[in-house]
């Protein structure tokens, strides 16, 4: 039983001309046998000659080139339209003729370079078949050699036709693969672009602000641990992302989440930026890239308000609801701004198609009274 189910699988490893040459020996066997031997292509319709020892030298020359109809079909239909040939002058008429309609087919589907050629010279040859059997006396005349004649184009064409199928398949194949590659680049590059901002942002600003704290140690002590805390969370992000380009990465990449919100505002609490945070409810049981995008929402707010409102008070606000997660995050003062001109907008420009994506709605900019405010509605897909 084992060995039934591994024979089809191991039988595709096979060398193309070993699985192609079954078909050929079939109906190179079905030729000779007694029931099959008067049933046979009869382009001229000239009287049936008796088998004789060159018979099977023709039948071998029609059927084994089969063989090869897939690694060299050129050479398979010119052997295999040879030994046709030689069956209709000599009148053997054998079953062994259906060999060339199967090299046809195949020729169709199989042939790379030379088509024109290959149907030129096939016409050609035709055409000097049909003159030759003419004179030995055929009474085909020219309908039935052009009818003949069409069916072998109908064979080539069928091949043809299966050719362009295949290859259609493949190129719609290699553009979804295209698609989908192109489409983790994005993401990976607007992951890497939430993460790298956040974290260097944060390191900037306490940088600068260490500056001035020459003269009280423990603050500056204080500012310098929180930059290295900083620094090895980049790091660790960076190498998850990274992990994610690996194609021999064996584990999926870890995913940041609303739960993690209160390490992300402590971290720009200590890059000196006053961050007011509130949460309410508790996360839904399905929640999809929900709670990843609620996540990247208030980490590219808060990156923003460290880089354009620094000192500024902040408000961080996420509600949980039953099919939805709210977030809201407001920075005051006239200064406050986000993405503004000394700043590129990607990161707002993503989190608007990330979170249109999961069919929420998302919407950031100045408010009346001055300040700039990011809100999101991100559904989370579970049922209420």
């Amino acid at each position: 039983m084992i060995t039934r189910r591994m024979l089809p699988d191991s039988w595709r490893h096979w060398p193309v001309t070993v699985r192609d040459l079954p078909l050929a020996l079939v109906i190179a066997l079905a030729s000779v046998t007694p029931p099959l031997r008067g049933i046979g292509t009869q382009l001229g319709d000239l009287p049936a000659r008796p088998f004789d020892a060159l018979t099977v030298v023709v039948i071998a020359l029609e059927c084994l080139p089969l063989a090869l109809r897939r690694s060299r079909p050129a050479l398979s239909l010119a052997l295999v339209s040879l030994g046709f040939a030689i069956d209709q002058v000599r009148a053997y008429h054998t079953f062994a003729g259906a060999a060339l309609a199967v090299a046809l087919l195949s020729a169709g589907a199989h042939l790379g370079r030379g088509r024109r050629i290959t149907v030129l010279a096939g016409s050609l040859a035709y055409v000097g078949l049909a003159v030759a059997l003419d004179r030995q006396g055929s009474t085909e005349g020219v309908v039935g050699f052009t009818t003949f004649y069409l069916l072998l184009a109908l064979a080539w064409g069928t091949g043809s036709w299966l050719r362009q199928s295949r290859a259609a398949e493949a190129e719609r194949r290699r553009h979804v693969a295209e698609t989908a590659r192109a489409a983790e680049r994005s993401r990976i590059a607007g992951e890497l672009h939430d993460v790298v901002t956040h974290h260097v942002t944060a390191m900037v600003v306490q940088a600068e602000a260490a500056r001035y704290l020459s003269a009280a140690p423990d603050r500056l002590d204080t500012t310098l641990t929180a930059i290295t805390d900083t620094g090895r969370r980049a790091i660790g992000d960076l190498r998850v992302l990274l992990d994610v380009l690996n194609p021999d990465h064996g584990t999926e990449a870890r995913t940041p989440s609303v739960g993690e919100l209160h390490a992300l505002v402590e971290q720009t609490r200590q890059a000196g930026q006053p961050v007011e945070f509130t949460q309410e409810g508790s996360p839904a049981e399905v929640t999809g890239g929900a709670e990843m995008a609620a996540y990247r929402v208030v980490q590219e707010a808060l990156t923003n308000a460290l880089k354009y409102a620094h000192g500024r008070p902040t408000a961080v606000h996420v509600h949980h609801g039953d099919r939805e997660i709210t977030v809201e995050i407001s920075t005051d003062g006239p200064g406050a701004r986000a993405a503004g001109p000394g700043g590129s907008g990607r990161g707002l420009a993503g989190l608007r198609e990330r979170v249109t994506l999961l069919g929420g709605e998302f919407d950031a900019g100045r408010r009346a009274g001055g300040g700039f405010v990011v809100r999101a509605r991100i559904p989370t897909g579970s049922a209420s």
